[in-house]
C-alpha cells in the first residue's frame, strides 16, 4: 500500500484510510459488530494501517468497536478521531436531535471550547483503549469559540502528548487559513468524490499552497458510485441516504448509465466502479487518502485493492468530463 506524507507533519498515511462511520450504526441502518471488528482487521493486513472514526458516529459507538479491533495491534495502526460534536449536552450550537444506536433520543451540538474539548479527548482516548490519537480533527466549524480558543487546546494536547498530530475537518478556505495561524494543522478533512467537486473551486487550492494534507470522505458518494445502488433500492428512514436527492430513482440511473459509459476504464484496470471512483480521487493533486468504509472483510479488501490503481491522464479526465456532464442535484456540493 502506497503511503504519503500528510501535510508538513511527520505523519504518513496509506492512499486508502479506513472509514469508521458506518460501523457506528447511526444514519446507516445498523451495523453488525463482530462483521465490523473483522473488517478492521481484514484492513490492517492488507496495508489500511490507518483508521478513521469519530465521537459521533454512534455516540461512541464507532470508537468502541475500533478500540475492540485495534486492541494489541496498537503498534500496526494510526488512529484518526475527532472533536467538537457531543451529544447528551445542552452546551454548543446547532442543536439537533438524533437516535443513539439502542435508540435512545439525544440531544447534539458544536461545541469547539477548550474545556469541551479537553473532555472529548479523554473520552476518546478511553473507548480507543489507547495513551495518544495521531490525528485529532475538529470535526465540523463552530462558533461556539474562537479560533485561538479551539487550536489553544489541540496546541496543549498535542505538547501533553495526548495527541500527535492536528488537523480540521469541513472546514472552508477562510477558517483552514484562520486556524492555521494558531496551530500547526496538518489537513483538512472534506467530502470530494467524482459528483461532489465543489472544493476544487478555493478549497482545494489553498490546501495545496498552505501544504495541508486532504483527506477525502465519501469518495463512492455513500455508494451510489459502486454501481450496486439500483434504481428499486429502499432504504430506511433512519439511513441518511433516503434524503439525499442523488439517490432519487432518476438520478440513481443516470449514475448508473455514465458508470456503464466508463465501463472500459475500470475494466482496463480490472477494476470494480467503486474501486475507479476511489482511484480518480487519489489522482488529484493534493490528497493525500480516501477514507472508504467498509461493513465486512470482503469489502476491505476490494478497498485496499483500489490503492494500487494508477489511472493515466486522460482516463482521469474521461472520468471527470463524463460526471461532469451530469450536472444535477447536489453537483459540487
Amino acid at each position: 500500500m502506497e503511503h504519503r506524507k500528510l501535510g508538513n507533519g511527520d505523519l504518513e498515511l496509506p492512499v486508502v484510510t479506513f472509514g469508521a462511520w458506518a460501523i457506528g450504526g447511526l444514519f446507516w441502518g445498523g451495523t453488525d459488530d463482530e462483521l465490523a471488528v473483522k473488517a478492521i482487521e481484514a484492513a490492517i493486513d492488507h496495508g489500511i494501517d490507518a483508521i478513521d472514526t469519530a465521537p459521533i458516529y454512534g455516540c461512541g459507538h464507532s470508537e468502541t468497536i475500533v478500540g475492540r479491533a485495534i486492541a494489541g495491534k496498537r503498534d500496526r495502526v494510526k488512529v484518526l478521531t475527532k472533536c467538537g460534536i457531543r451529544w447528551g449536552s445542552e452546551d454548543g450550537e446547532g442543536g439537533f436531535k438524533i437516535k443513539s444506536p439502542e435508540g435512545e433520543e439525544v440531544a447534539g451540538h458544536r461545541d469547539v471550547t477548550a474545556e469541551s474539548i479537553a473532555y472529548e479527548c479523554e473520552q476518546s482516548l478511553k473507548r480507543l483503549g489507547i495513551d495518544c490519537i495521531d490525528l485529532y480533527q475538529v470535526h465540523w466549524p463552530s462558533s461556539s469559540a474562537a479560533a485561538d480558543e479551539t487550536m489553544g487546546v489541540l496546541v496543549k494536547l498535542k505538547e501533553q502528548g495526548k495527541i500527535r498530530q492536528i488537523g480540521v475537518s469541513n472546514y472552508s478556505a477562510a477558517q483552514l487559513t484562520e486556524a492555521l495561524q494558531f496551530a500547526p494543522v496538518v489537513s483538512n478533512q472534506i467530502k470530494y468524490s467524482l459528483i461532489a467537486r465543489k472544493v476544487e473551486a478555493d478549497l482545494m487550492p489553498t490546501c495545496r499552497e498552505k501544504n495541508v494534507g486532504v483527506i477525502c470522505y465519501s469518495p463512492m458518494a455513500m455508494g451510489l458510485l459502486t454501481g450496486k445502488v439500483t434504481p428499486g433500492r429502499q432504504f430506511a428512514k433512519t439511513d441518511i441516504r433516503s434524503h439525499d436527492k442523488w439517490f432519487s430513482e432518476t438520478n440513481r440511473r443516470r449514475v448508473l448509465d455514465a458508470l456503464e459509459s466508463v465501463r472500459p476504464i475500470a475494466e482496463a484496470h480490472e477494476a470494480t466502479f467503486a474501486q475507479l471512483a476511489v482511484a480518480w480521487v487519489l489522482a488529484q493533486p493534493g490528497v493525500t487518502t480516501a477514507l472508504v468504509g467498509a461493513r465486512n472483510a470482503e469489502q476491505t479488501i476490494e478497498n485496499a485493492a483500489a490503492g494500487a490503481i494508477r489511472l493515466s491522464e486522460d482516463q482521469a479526465n474521461t472520468l471527470r468530463k463524463t460526471f461532469e456532464s451530469l450536472g444535477g442535484p447536489g453537483e459540487g456540493s
